[in-house]
């Protein structure tokens, strides 16, 4: 019992600590509303290296070379889409982790619903079809003829034999 309350302790700790980040001390800017503004832009970004990590999260040395970039247009002056355009410009699209509602990234923000959307369409014909057959079922379907009782009793008797021996 003790272990059981230790480990669900242990849980509890282990859930509720923050996660950790890859951000570096000597990465930290001085004013802290703009360290703010890059880390939020850093929790946009894409490392390239682990592909579904964002940059504040990576250890990857090109997430690094990111965040001081990203650290390094803030402290210019650049607003947080100057920032973003520009790493969008030098590294296209797939920098963000969440990409831009454009004409060419269309088909990728509707696919989702439509499929999901599809999908039930299809869950409810199905549904409807079982349902029509069910209840359209022909009483006299329910009962075989006497041609089909005489020849289930005969194979039933050509069966009785083998199964004694």
């Amino acid at each position: 019992m003790k272990k059981l309350f230790a480990s669900v302790f242990i849980a509890a700790v282990l859930s509720a600590a923050p996660a950790a980040h890859a951000v570096q001390p000597d990465e930290i800017m001085a004013d802290p509303a703009k360290e703010a503004r890059a880390r939020d832009l850093s929790r946009e970004l894409r490392c390239m290296v682990c592909q579904n990590q964002s940059i504040d999260d990576s250890d990857a040395p090109l997430a690094r070379d990111l965040r001081l970039l990203v650290r390094e247009r803030i402290a210019s002056g650049d607003s947080d889409s100057q920032v973003i355009d520009f790493l969008v410009a030098r590294y296209g699209e797939f920098v963000l982790l969440k990409p831009r509602f454009t004409p060419h990234t269309l088909l990728l923000w509707l696919l989702p619903p439509l499929a999901l959307a599809g999908g039930g369409l299809a869950l409810w014909f199905y549904n409807r079809r079982r349902s029509d057959t069910g209840s359209a079922t022909d009483p006299s379907l329910l009962h075989l003829t006497e041609e089909e009782e005489a020849r289930l009793e005969r194979l039933l008797a050509a069966d009785a034999p083998d199964k004694k021996a």
